[in-house]
């Protein structure tokens, strides 16, 4: 018995102890100085999906699907005027459609390193300074004519064929 008491004691002297422990190496680190920020402090800018038209020979020739991601200093994206999101949306459409040689329907002469660098520098030309530090692309697609009228059908002949077997399950019973 006198072992079962001594060891409930070693117990809880070992469970305060970590306690007491715990809490003072956390004071430590809040009281000490702040890490360095990661990446020097830049401020990440996710864009929505935005959805250009391509024109090819005065027709739509399909749209440019893609997801950005910007980096920036906080300071200098406060000093804008305009929301930063609306500012590098309005260059998305811009930087395409002002860019002949950019051909989305031969992949493989697109060049992403150019794609981004462009885009970065049309941006702080805009801008007038040095605003958008990176561009980093999350997604980018590319959906011709073709493929958005292919799925067009494929959902409604989908959404058919679930109407009738619906209606077939609603006769059966």
């Amino acid at each position: 018995m006198i072992k079962f008491v001594a060891a409930a004691i070693w117990v809880c002297a070992v469970a305060i102890g970590a306690v007491f422990y715990s809490f003072q190496s956390a004071s430590a680190k809040i009281d000490g100085p702040p890490p360095p920020p990661l990446l020097g402090g830049l401020d990440y800018i996710k864009t929505d999906i935005v959805s250009v038209p391509v024109m090819r020979d005065g027709r739509i020739g399909g749209y440019f699907l893609t997801r950005l991601v910007y980096t920036a200093e906080p300071k200098e994206l406060a000093r804008l005027s305009v929301p930063a999101d609306a500012l590098l949306t309005d260059q998305v459409y811009s930087y395409v459609y002002g860019n002949p040689d950019l051909d989305f329907v031969r992949h493989e002469t697109l060049d992403l390193d150019i794609f981004r660098a462009g885009l970065r520098d049309s941006i702080n030309k805009r801008v007038g300074e040095d605003l958008i530090k990176e561009v980093m692309i999350e997604q980018v697609d590319f959906l011709s004519k073709e493929e958005i009228r292919d799925n067009t059908i494929r959902r409604k002949m989908q959404a058919g064929e679930t109407a009738r077997e619906m209606s077939k399950g609603f006769k059966e019973h």
